[in-house]
């Protein structure tokens, strides 16, 4: 008799830029949660994937890719400074990354994964997972994060910004928060949020 698979319940992190999202995947990692970076997937899919890749320039133009890799410093000139083209963008990267996501999944076995997304109420991806879990964190210690991870200035930083929901609003929508000011609290906080979603499986 063969016995049908159960796929794993899909788990929403996400948190605005500098919040510490990857941090807290980590943790989640180490407690033996199958986590899926969907900005770095994305990353790969626009440097691997020739489709893709004809798709993004024909949006921006040649000057999208440099020796056959992503020219970030270009794209992110042209979409952070232009709704239009951001949302143009999305269109084409956000469904060659759900395609990605959903072979991934089949693979996974666990009782649940996580879905690490940057702007995943922004652009309705709680619609696809099971439960949310907000990674919030000072204002200050965001941009000083950022600053000191990506070499970025504290404008280019407020720009990004201003392009993801407030953490308010999406604390409305979320059904865990995690608050990422004091790494060793985030931590008690990892193990609590893990916990229920063990036992309400």
């Amino acid at each position: 008799m063969s016995s049908s698979k159960i796929s794993p319940k899909v788990i929403g992190l996400t948190g605005g830029i500098g919040s510490g999202k990857s941090t807290i995947a980590r943790e989640f990692a180490a407690l033996g949660v199958p986590v899926y970076h969907s900005d770095d997937r994305a990353k790969y899919l626009m440097n691997s994937d020739e489709e893709l890749k004809q798709q993004l320039m024909a949006l921006l133009g040649p000057e999208t890719y440099r020796e056959g890799l992503l020219n970030t410093g270009f794209v992110a000139k042209h979409i952070f400074a232009d709704p239009a083209a951001l949302k143009s963008w999305n269109k084409l990267v956000h469904p060659a990354v759900a395609l990605d996501f959903a072979q991934w999944l089949s693979d996974q076995d666990s009782p649940y994964v996580l879905k690490e997304v940057a702007i995943l109420f922004e652009t309705g991806g709680e619609t696809q997972c099971d439960a949310v879990v907000l990674v919030t964190a000072l204002k200050g210690q965001r941009l000083a994060r950022v600053m000191a991870r990506d070499g970025t200035t504290k404008p280019q930083i407020d720009q990004r910004m201003d392009l993801q929901w407030s953490d308010d609003v999406k604390k409305e929508k979320a059904d865990f928060v995690i608050e990422n000011n004091d790494l060793a609290l985030a931590l008690k906080q990892v193990t609590n949020v893990h916990k229920a979603l063990m036992e309400a499986r």
